[in-house]
């Protein structure tokens, strides 16, 4: 019976796409949804193989995020990204953590973790989001972008600084990322620009690729670290090779490789953790960390992004009040390492889930820019 999972996954996710065109509601919101109610009905449930290709998933659309930075603009704008990202951290981590200790009276360590996986915007959401509405053509599609960078080089900082164990295999994982990282940004022309591969059937490139994430996954498995951060910063070095092939025909094929199968599968399979039943036996701590979030991601958004911006603060601020992939590699972090208990995780991730689904949905239901709005494309 196990072998029509297969099958009914991809109809699910053929399913997801149609009513995203019937409705014009982002595919990622679809997906989630979908999710949450599969999950919770019972009828269907993820296998090993699913949940390592969702995880796979998740590193792979922090490095297609990472491939949209634009360098130069990062550092012309780097005081109003620094700004907006670090603002995103430090209020929701802030509030939710003297919300969780002080006032609903969790431990002292769950109350970290929950306010570190809570503090992050999620670069999948914010990535899918911005290249299904071609955003990232405009400045401020890349200022977002940038932005949510920021924000989850802290979360991904208070993470390890907090809880991350080190021991010889931690130690492992970093060395050999960065040795990754630099041989990458220094050997990769052999793939990327070398006449001998090019046009060819065999997309060398794009299994490259997967061959350094892969590694990432493998080598922070064995140490406790997270492959999430240098995969990111694997995609903005290798930016330029990307925009300087082919007139961007690569990117162009690996976001069909992501896009297809491989992010269908982490928006599904992220939905599914949620459990409703334990969410409604704490539902009045759930509504009230959901909305301590919500308001202080507000706070720490829009003010900055009204000084900064000249239009379309609420939709960065929504944008970037999104949560769910560090979040929840931080919540399953927690659970496997006995820092939460099934209650508090299920919090978590139902609270991650909606603010991946609700925030977008008014971002664009209501305040998507208009390209022509926008002027020249830059």
């Amino acid at each position: 019976m196990a072998d029509v999972f297969p099958l009914i996954l991809c109809i699910i996710i053929l399913l997801a796409s149609v009513i995203s065109i019937k409705t014009g509601i982002s595919v990622t919101v679809v997906e989630i949804t979908i999710g949450v109610i599969i999950g919770n009905l019972g009828f269907f449930h993820s296998e090993s193989w699913m949940i390592y290709i969702a995880s796979f998933g998740g590193i792979l659309l922090t490095f297609l995020a990472g491939v949209e930075i634009d360098v130069n603009l990062m550092k012309d704008n780097f005081k109003q990204s620094f700004t907006i990202g670090f603002l995103s951290f430090l209020i929701p981590f802030t509030i939710v953590f003297l919300a969780t200790y002080y006032i609903i009276g969790w431990d002292l360590n769950p109350s970290l973790l929950t306010s570190t996986a809570l503090s992050e915007t999620s670069i999948a959401v914010v990535y899918s989001v911005l290249t299904q509405r071609g955003l990232f053509r405009y400045k401020i599609g890349k200022l977002i972008m940038v932005a949510t960078f920021i924000t989850d080089i802290c979360t991904a900082i208070a993470l390890s600084v907090l809880f991350t164990k080190f021991d010889i295999y931690t130690v492992l994982f970093y060395v050999i990322s960065i040795i990754i990282i630099v041989i990458a940004y220094y050997k990769s022309d052999l793939f990327f620009e070398n006449s001998m591969f090019r046009n060819k059937m065999s997309e060398l490139e794009i299994k490259y690729i997967f061959v350094l994430l892969l590694a990432f996954i493998f080598f922070g498995s064995l140490g406790g670290g997270q492959a999430i951060l240098p995969a990111f910063i694997l995609g903005v070095i290798l930016s330029n090779h990307f925009k300087n092939t082919s007139r961007g025909e690569v990117k162009s094929r690996f976001k069909t490789v992501a896009f297809a199968i491989i992010t269908p599968i982490f928006f599904i399979i992220g939905g599914m953790k949620v459990s409703l039943p334990l969410i409604y036996s704490c539902f009045g701590i759930f509504l009230t960390l959901f909305t301590l979030r919500q308001i202080s991601k507000y706070i720490g958004v829009y003010y900055p992004s009204k000084k900064f911006l000249k239009q379309n603060h609420t939709y960065v601020t929504m944008m970037m009040s999104t949560g769910l992939t560090f979040g929840l590699v931080a919540a399953v972090f927690g659970l496997n390492n006995g820092i939460i208990n099934q209650t508090e995780y299920s919090v978590i991730t139902g609270i991650l889930v909606l603010s991946a689904i609700l925030p977008t949905f008014v971002a664009e239901k209501w305040y998507t820019p208009k390209h022509k709005e926008l002027g020249i494309e830059e």
